[in-house]
């Protein structure tokens, strides 16, 4: 897949009977002419294990990108254990699942710790995460980790607190997500956040590019299309053009407006 390819996120592309809604996500890439997908394996914002899909031979055999996007209810920095040991069994749970479809990586959530918690806590959380998981035989897949828009004890909200955590993971080859909503959110400077992000963890793995609803450093992740938020379009151009990543959509609007979000993405970074 070339790195400027773009793909769009569809979410479970299932019935909760498990079966194919609309096509599943293959006809939803086909339907805006997109190179990849990114979809969740699982109720987002539950704690179900993944089951099989029905389309798993087709995502696995065909052209089209496919990222995974863990579950949001994981926070693997956690210190308290009825949420960092779930999440951690949750995240292996998912890789797996994510292997078996053919998916180029998946993507997580930084997560955080409570105001009463030294955030190394989390840091060393997420060292142990990757470490014990190595000892099993790793993921099977990139694990990219995602930059949060809010939240002061967050392991990836602050420059600096990305910092600490990439001394902590950069070791197991943790992989990383630039989402532009949720960097504008916290104030990072995006004429340049794709050389502060590479100074600290050397990679950008795929790029998540939104426009955002709010101010610059609101803390509010509310996404918006390319082209009508408080984000200069050519800014955010400029953003994907840097980091040379697959760039994956998670804007709202419909078909359509993807499709045509897909296309311009497409002349302006050729």
């Amino acid at each position: 897949m070339a790195n400027h390819a773009v793909g769009v996120h569809v979410g479970p592309g299932l019935t909760e009977e498990n079966e194919l809604l609309n096509g599943g996500p293959l006809a939803r890439a086909a339907e805006m002419d997109a190179d990849g997908v990114q979809v969740f394996l699982a109720d987002p914002q539950g704690w179900t294990a993944p089951e099989p899909r029905p389309d798993a031979a087709d995502l696995l055999a065909g052209d089209v990108a496919v990222f995974v996007h863990a579950p949001y209810v994981l926070n693997l920095a956690s210190t308290n254990n009825r949420i960092r040991i779930p999440s951690r069994k949750l995240l292996g749970q998912h890789a797996r699942a994510s292997v078996a479809i053919g998916a180029r990586a998946m993507v997580v959530h930084g997560g955080h710790v409570l105001a009463k918690d030294d955030p190394a806590a989390g840091v060393d959380n997420w060292r142990k995460t990757f470490a014990r998981q190595a000892e099993s035989g790793g993921f099977g897949l990139p694990v990219l980790i995602e930059n949060t828009a809010g939240g002061d004890n967050a392991m990836a909200r602050e420059l600096g607190a990305l910092d600490r955590l990439w001394e902590a993971v950069g070791e197991f080859d943790a992989g990383f997500v630039l989402d532009t909503c949720h960097a504008w959110a916290a104030g990072w400077d995006l004429t340049r956040v794709v050389a502060d992000v590479r100074a600290i963890t050397g990679r950008i793995d795929l790029v998540h590019l939104n426009n955002s609803r709010d101010p610059a450093g609101s803390g509010r992740d509310r996404h918006a299309p390319l082209g009508e938020g408080e984000i200069p379009l050519e800014l955010l151009l400029e953003v994907g053009r840097a980091a040379d990543a697959p760039i994956v959509l998670e804007t709202p609007g419909d078909a359509a407006s993807h499709a045509a979000e897909v296309a311009m993405l497409r002349r302006a970074l050729s």
